[in-house]
């Protein structure tokens, strides 16, 4: 399943990249995410802990920075893992693109999931809503962090995201998925044109 997002952080594009180059400073604003061990040649072992619902999952697994464009402003990420209690296994194809703006960074981001096992009963919709979630507090954590860093702070200075929580990110995913429900069956018909 193809998921995309966006966001926007208020700093220049170029101190945003160089911010991407840390993939360690990265994983740290990724709610639920932690890396464990650096492997070498860009990559990573790490876990990432998401709450959906009534189900923690907890995967642990590698991620590879596939491909890295510095002119393009564009990386590539291979990540791929299995629930420690043998819930289930994921794998994902992440994108990251960043161009300017007029007041900071575009950060787009594509990510191509393929889920089995607890997670993959919760649907597309439920995933996709998840994943808006997590992208939407990555961006402001990656803005504090960039913005406390900028200020002189060292970046074991700064905390780190805190853990996915299953409550929070359920009540903001349902009403994500019951806007899209209000906006399909409440707003006015529109007839196509010939």
């Amino acid at each position: 399943m193809l998921i995309t997002n966006g966001f926007e952080v208020e700093q220049p594009v170029d101190k945003v990249w160089q911010f991407f180059d840390n993939i360690p400073q990265v994983a740290a604003c990724l709610p639920g995410t932690e890396l464990t061990n650096d492997l070498g040649n860009d990559k990573y072992n790490g876990k990432v802990v998401i709450r959906m619902g009534p189900v923690k999952l907890q995967f642990a697994g590698t991620a590879q920075i596939k491909e890295r464009d510095n002119a393009a402003k564009r990386i590539v990420v291979d990540a791929s893992g299995a629930d420690e209690q043998g819930r289930g296994q994921a794998a994902a194809l992440l994108t990251a693109s960043l161009t300017p703006t007029r007041t900071g960074t575009r950060i787009e981001v594509s990510i191509d999931l393929q889920i089995a096992g607890a997670a993959a009963q919760y649907g597309r919709g439920m995933v996709s809503d998840v994943t808006a979630v997590l992208m939407s507090d990555f961006g402001a954590n990656m803005q504090r962090r960039i913005d406390a860093i900028s200020r002189g702070l060292r970046p074991d200075q700064v905390a780190s995201a805190a853990p996915a929580s299953g409550v929070r990110i359920a009540l903001r995913a349902t009403r994500m998925a019951l806007y899209r429900v209000f906006r399909r069956f409440f707003l006015p018909y529109e007839p196509s044109r010939v």
